[in-house]
């Protein structure tokens, strides 16, 4: 199903002022597909209604409990409608990427020297959200899909095996190399830059933006894969190499190089309407019990951007307890002392950008990668900084709103912050050990990524096994607990069956992705 689904991803009203839609011409360019395949997976960057409520409120953010929700049957097995809907609209997503790839190998050879700087910037786009494909399913279809356009409409010719996890993430790390050496030589011709600005809505056409971008994408899967035997060697001399030479790979390390897709106008097809009801629907914007006690007890300057207090909680902050029963959890929510996510902040901003790689999470990887490598006061300058950073873009966020529901706190002080970095969970030096202050980073990059990057979250608290969070078992299930990667989605053994009979064996949700060791 998914390979049959070639140039459908654009078929909306989706760019179709400025752009012709790359599925239903006969003839494209380079420029205009690349904006086309950038709109392909927009659903999915910015906050979106169908994202929220049907792929992530009954899976991710319980799985990470950055939410509160009641206990029910079979909560932890991932549901179709999401699974599905996530998996097609990659595929859409990758068979526009295969077209761009056809476009411009039919292009003369000075045509592709002038318009490399696509090539290259989309496969970095790309690679970014592969990368969290195989960090839900593992092992994907992926070197030899989505190219039924390229074999030209042949069906029994473009089904697409299976390509190991480990193998892509290497494939993606070589390129992802070579890709940063060769944003440092490129020259691109004004006129080619001038319209590459004006396709480009991810960076707007800023090369030094596309350098950190694909560096600091380098460090999160590097680190994502160092525990694995067949990376830890390269993780350690490659990480080490691009914080070493800052001028020859820039990575993201201000809020003002946060990589995101941006909101000019609502009126435009690139908004955060659909954030609201996508969010807020059937109480998916209740705040867990977990994160709000450790925010409550150590004084987080983020808590009063991040939540607000309930219509009866007296201005206190509380979350919802995961290990309540169901009726008493019910109660709670209908009693109004519980606490959700701030509204004005988030799922009635409409002007709230599309999250893909900001400087705080790059931060924590550093501070995780210096401490691995016995560099504890590099370590704990990285954890610190990481907070600041993560406290600085949340009132970011708030300052982009074009909604009071919920009147504007005040910004954090430096003085608050600093009073967090010595509290008692938080302070670096009550942790005596690498593993407390291990978790001291997980923790913190827990509650960074919260609602808006759920799939690194998933990934980053499988891999560490950190912060340790404690689920009510689900007994009327066969999937008791939350699970350690996603299924297929039906359609794969219907449509795809010799490819899927390979990894078939795989296709539960017990097999670990190969990254995760703990």
């Amino acid at each position: 199903m998914a390979l049959s689904m070639t140039f459908i991803a654009c078929q909306k009203s989706d760019f179709e002022e400025s752009y012709a839609d790359p599925s239903k011409i006969s003839v494209t360019t380079v420029e205009k597909q690349f904006t086309g395949f950038l709109g392909s997976n927009k659903s999915y960057v910015l906050p979106d209604y169908w994202n929220y409520f049907v792929v992530l409120r009954t899976t991710l953010n319980h799985y990470t409990q950055v939410v509160g929700w009641e206990n029910s049957p079979n909560q932890y097995t991932p549901g179709a409608a999401g699974v599905n809907d996530r998996w097609i609209n990659y595929y859409n997503f990758l068979a526009q990427f295969r077209e761009l790839e056809k476009v411009y190998a039919k292009a003369n050879a000075t045509e592709q020297a002038d318009k490399r700087i696509y090539k290259i910037t989309s496969t970095i786009y790309f690679y970014d959200h592969t990368q969290k494909v195989v960090d839900l399913h593992g092992d994907i279809p992926f070197s030899s899909a989505g190219m039924l356009s390229t074999n030209g409409g042949d069906y029994a010719n473009s089904f697409a095996k299976y390509d190991n996890a480990e193998t892509i993430y290497a494939k993606m790390l070589d390129d992802l190399k070579g890709f940063a050496e060769e944003l440092n030589t490129i020259s691109v011709k004004a006129g080619i830059l001038t319209g590459f600005k004006t396709q480009d809505f991810v960076n707007k056409g800023d090369l030094t933006l596309w350098k950190k971008y694909c560096n600091s994408l380098r460090i999160r899967m590097l680190m994502r894969a160092s525990a694995s035997s067949k990376f830890t060697g390269r993780a350690t001399a490659e990480i080490a190499e691009i914080l070493a030479n800052p001028s020859k790979y820039p990575i993201v390390s201000s809020n003002t190089d946060n990589i995101q897709i941006n909101v000019y106008d609502i009126n435009t097809e690139i908004h955060s309407k659909g954030f609201r009801n996508g969010l807020e629907d059937w109480d998916g914007n209740l705040a867990g019990k977990v994160m709000i006690d450790h925010m409550n007890t150590n004084n987080d300057p983020r808590l009063r951007v991040i939540f607000e207090t309930g219509d009866n909680a007296q201005g206190i902050y509380k979350g919802l307890d995961p290990m309540a029963e169901s009726a008493v959890q019910s109660a709670a929510i209908a009693g109004g002392t519980l606490s959700r996510y701030n509204r004005s902040t988030f799922s009635r901003n409409q002007f709230f950008p599309g999250i893909l790689i900001n400087a705080a999470e790059i931060s924590f990887f550093i501070a995780e990668f210096q401490l691995k490598n016995g560099n504890n006061t590099a370590a704990k300058t990285a954890y610190e900084n990481g907070i600041r950073l993560s406290t600085e873009a949340y009132y970011k966020y708030r300052t982009l709103s074009n909604d009071n529901t919920v009147v504007a706190p005040t910004v954090a002080t430096s003085t608050e912050i600093q009073n967090y970095l010595n509290a008692t969970n938080v302070n670096w030096a009550n942790a005596k050990t690498d593993a407390e202050r291990l978790n001291l980073i997980a923790t913190q990059k827990w509650i960074h990524y919260g609602i808006l990057q759920q799939t690194e979250n998933w990934a980053e608290m499988r891999r560490l096994d950190l912060p340790k969070l404690l689920f009510q078992a689900d007994n009327s299930s066969n999937q008791k607990l939350p699970p350690l990667r996603w299924v297929y989605p039906s359609s794969e053994a219907v449509y795809n069956t010799v490819n899927y009979n390979e990894i078939k064996s795989k296709d539960n949700l017990a097999t670990k992705i190969f990254w995760d060791n703990q």
